[in-house]
């Protein structure tokens, strides 16, 4: 997979996953009920675990989401980096989160479980970007030393000099 197609990827799930936060902010905005299989989604997005200081988790989950959408567009080293680093970080925070539904709630959100699978996707995916961009710079790397090496070779055996003309 290369990283154009990786990349490709994670734009993708970030925008869902805007839309997922997005919408569980439009709802919580507006006092309309969520749409939920479960049943428990009205629990957890009424539990003193919906917000952090004040900000719904929804808000930080659509912060997030747009900073993964920008690292994924971005190329280069620095946004591969933030990317897997936001990536890792949100991931621990949707496993915490999973467990505080199931643990201390007793109710589990399709919507929250939505986020963590689109979550984890873009954290794999940010993981293979890194190891993909490594695989690419070790073969760069190995490749630029074997023509040093053969031009080397080639200057130490006299086959790069000029012949005289006659």
């Amino acid at each position: 997979m290369t990283e154009r197609t990786i990349r490709i990827a994670s734009a993708a799930l970030a925008i869902a996953g805007t839309a997922i936060t997005a919408y569980l902010l439009y709802v919580r905005a507006s006092g309309s009920g969520l749409l939920c299989s479960t049943g428990g989604c009205e629990a957890v997005q009424s539990s003193r675990y919906s917000e952090i200081f004040g900000v719904p988790v929804a808000a930080l989950g659509l912060g997030v989401y747009l900073v993964l959408l920008g690292t994924a567009i971005a190329p280069g080293e620095t946004s591969r980096l933030v990317n897997a680093v936001v990536a890792l970080a949100a991931l621990a925070f949707s496993a915490y989160l999973l467990v505080v539904q199931l643990a201390v709630i007793g109710a589990v959100c399709d919507w929250c479980l939505a986020s963590d699978a689109v979550t984890a996707a873009l954290a794999a995916l940010a993981l293979l970007r890194l190891r993909t961009h490594s695989w690419n710079a070790a073969s760069r790397s190995a490749s630029s030393s074997s023509s040093a090496r053969a031009l080397r070779g080639r200057r130490a055996n006299g086959s790069n000099r000029t012949r005289p003309s006659s």
